[in-house]
Formats: C-alpha cells, sequence, structure tokens
C-alpha cells in the first residue's frame, strides 16, 4: 500500500505490516483513503482528533446555513375586514423578516361549496402583497383546505432595506 504520513509526506509503497509497524512507531493510526487505488493508498493521523475536527466542520456549516421558515396565516371565508387587514399586517412582516407563508383558508360544513369565495381572498392577498412578495404555490384545494404559499420578493427585501438605510442616516 502507498503510505501518506501526518505530514502530508509520501513515504513510498510498503507493505501492510511495515505501515502497522510505522504508525506504531510514531504512536498514530494506519487510516485507509482509497482503498479502490491501486497500490490502495493509506495515511497516518490521530484519528480521534480527525473525528472531532470533522464533526466540529459540520456543526459549523449547520450553523452557517440559511434555513427559510414557513410561516402559516389562517383565515376563514367569512374574515371581517378589519380582521383581513390584522392578519395581512402580520403577513408583511413575515414576508419582510424573509420567512415564506402560508396562507390557509378553512372551510367548515357548507362553506365547501361556496370555494370561490376563498379563492377571492386568496387573490386579494397575492394582488395587496404583489409589492414585497411572489406567489410560490398557486392556491390549491386540499381536504378542507385551501392554501397558497407566499415568499419573499427579491425586489421587495431591497427596497425595505433601502428604506432603513435612507431613515438611519436621516
Amino acid at each position: 500500500m502507498r503510505l501518506i504520513d501526518d505530514q502530508n509526506n509520501q513515504l513510498g509503497v510498503v507493505s501492510l505490516d511495515a505501515a502497522l509497524r510505522i504508525a506504531s512507531e510514531k504512536g498514530l493510526d494506519l487510516v485507509e483513503v482509497a482503498p479502490q487505488a491501486q497500490p490502495p493508498v493509506a495515511r497516518l493521523m490521530d484519528y480521534g482528533r480527525f473525528k472531532f475536527e470533522t464533526i466540529k466542520r459540520e456543526k459549523d456549516q449547520r450553523r452557517k446555513q440559511n434555513v427559510t421558515k414557513l410561516k402559516e396565516m389562517k383565515l376563514r371565508p367569512k374574515v371581517a375586514e378589519h380582521d383581513f387587514q390584522t392578519k395581512f399586517k402580520g403577513l408583511r412582516q413575515f414576508l419582510e423578516a424573509g420567512e415564506k407563508v402560508k396562507v390557509t383558508i378553512m372551510f367548515r360544513g357548507r362553506e365547501m361549496v361556496h370555494q370561490d369565495i376563498g379563492r377571492r381572498i386568496l387573490d386579494r392577498v397575492a394582488d395587496d402583497a404583489r409589492q414585497f412578495a411572489v406567489v410560490e404555490r398557486q392556491p390549491l384545494l386540499e381536504g378542507k383546505n385551501l392554501f397558497m404559499i407566499l415568499a419573499p420578493s427579491r425586489q421587495g427585501a431591497a427596497s425595505t432595506a433601502g428604506k432603513e438605510s435612507a431613515t438611519t442616516s436621516a
């Protein structure tokens, strides 16, 4: 097998017994890194330290990962105007914070006959939110719920960031 030491220097092609002897002399582990190669490649390393650094790197990557949350806003077909405005204000805050929003219209009993009312409400939400959001998923009926998903638009996020910087500089 081809042997590489802990400083990434190639020690050449050696037998397995010789590689194990060198590893025990240096107090390191012999780890096979490329078994398909001809000859197979093995490296001398502290395997516990290697695993620790690998786990630490994965945690850092997970921490830096941008996770988008999906918030849900529930409405009814008979929603009053003020209630609609209040819910829409919350929806706008979620979208401006960069989160996706699932807008759900919940039907009960005979309201299922009037799905067109629910679609009109969702169309109104989409029209009102056009400046700062895009419709990611068109209205879809699933069981007794009609829903659509809104995502923050790039230009909407940029314009709100521009407004904030303009107000802080004034």
